[in-house]
């Protein structure tokens, strides 16, 4: 029994040894339950829509008032033409327009019978098909409202337009998400656990002495990830393109430089967590806790981002992958240009060009 007790001592003491290991193995669960509790929902929140009143009469004012009211809506304002409603969708200050034609109210009470367009920026299908849904459910809430005060029974017809994805198909949403998890994957966790290999074998000491610079040796870590990446690229586009059948409605130029700006920024996450670990499974567990599973989750790639907290919208906007999978979205499924997710484009240059300069500078202090 002393040799038992003395033998969970010692590997008590192996484990508590590594301190960064440690806390990250007691801060996993609490992480990832505040993440999934709070950020995983189907449910759909403050959805911004706008709305293209060409009665404005106090029944379509009613109509907007009642969807406005539902916390599962947000609205964005009145739009004036079917241009300036194209254009909210363009800049995703919108996901739906309604459509309320100039009859609505003659109609309602003449005939009995009238109809209400609702256009859904489908470029994530299942949250387009929700959110139908529960505006379809809401028009025929409105619809027996007024029946009831007018004593007979009124109809209202709710046609719904898939805007970018007519055919509401999932690879729309997820092929510009696994593309930002396969980047992350091979860049990002792939060369923190290359560098910090290098230090575990003792071979890191043998780099250091040899003429190479360490910035130099940094570089010669990054290029063949960098390299196998782009050709994950260009087998990504080409199998989503001819099998799949997601077009590329813009330009394939401005999506391949998303791709590069994005990859170089995994490469320097991934330089930065082998900075600050020093066995690989330590970076295997910061990678996926600190990259994994807040660009799965915190990104829109599969769950709205609408419905999470302030404070996780907030965190996400300090993930690169958010605005790689926003614009590339918007490039690809949207056909949209430069001059639409230059926001996007600048951020993640920024963060770039920080990650790359705070990562080579702590791996030089390291070192």
């Amino acid at each position: 029994m002393k040799q038992f007790y003395s033998f969970v001592r010692k590997e008590t003491w192996h484990i508590l040894r590594d301190k960064r290991t440690t806390v990250i193995l007691l801060i996993i669960p609490v992480v990832l339950l505040l993440i999934l509790g709070f950020a995983i929902s189907t449910e759909i929140k403050n959805t911004p829509f706008v709305v293209f009143d060409q009665s404005h009469s106090t029944l379509s004012r009613q109509l907007t008032d009642k969807i406005s009211a539902n916390p599962f809506f947000k609205n964005a304002g009145n739009v004036h033409s079917a241009p300036e409603t194209e254009e909210t969708f363009r800049k995703n200050k919108a996901k739906i327009a309604i459509v309320i034609p100039a009859s609505f109210a003659d109609d309602i009470y003449i005939s009995g019978k009238t109809d209400v367009q609702i256009i859904i920026d489908a470029s994530d299908p299942s949250e387009a098909t929700n959110l139908g849904n529960y505006l379809q459910f809401m028009i025929r809430d409105f619809q027996q409202d007024i029946s009831g005060m007018q004593k007979r029974n009124l109809l209202i017809d709710s046609e719904i337009k898939l805007q970018y994805n007519p055919q509401a198909k999932s690879a729309y949403t997820f092929v510009p998400g696994l593309m930002g998890t396969i980047l992350l994957l091979i860049c990002a966790m792939m060369t923190s656990i290359a560098i910090v290999k290098e230090k575990e074998m003792g071979t890191m000491e043998i780099l250091l002495v040899s003429p190479l610079n360490p910035l130099t040796i940094v570089l010669g870590k990054a290029v063949p990830y960098f390299v196998i990446s782009m050709i994950n690229v260009a087998s990504v586009l080409v199998i989503a393109n001819f099998i799949l059948e997601v077009p590329i409605n813009g330009s394939l130029g401005l999506t391949l430089l998303l791709c590069v700006i994005f990859t170089l920024s995994s490469l320097s996450l991934g330089l930065l967590i082998s900075s600050i670990t020093k066995t690989q499974q330590s970076a295997v567990i910061a990678s996926v806790l600190a990259l994994m599973l807040p660009s799965i989750i915190l990104t829109g790639m599969i769950f709205p981002l609408e419905s999470a907290p302030v404070f996780l919208q907030f965190v996400a906007n300090f993930i690169p992958a958010k605005w790689f999978i926003q614009a590339l979205r918007d490039v690809m499924i949207k056909g949209l240009g430069i001059s639409a997710i230059w926001k996007e484009l600048s951020v993640l240059v920024l963060m770039t060009a920080v990650l790359l300069g705070l990562s080579v500078k702590m791996f030089k202090q390291r070192l």
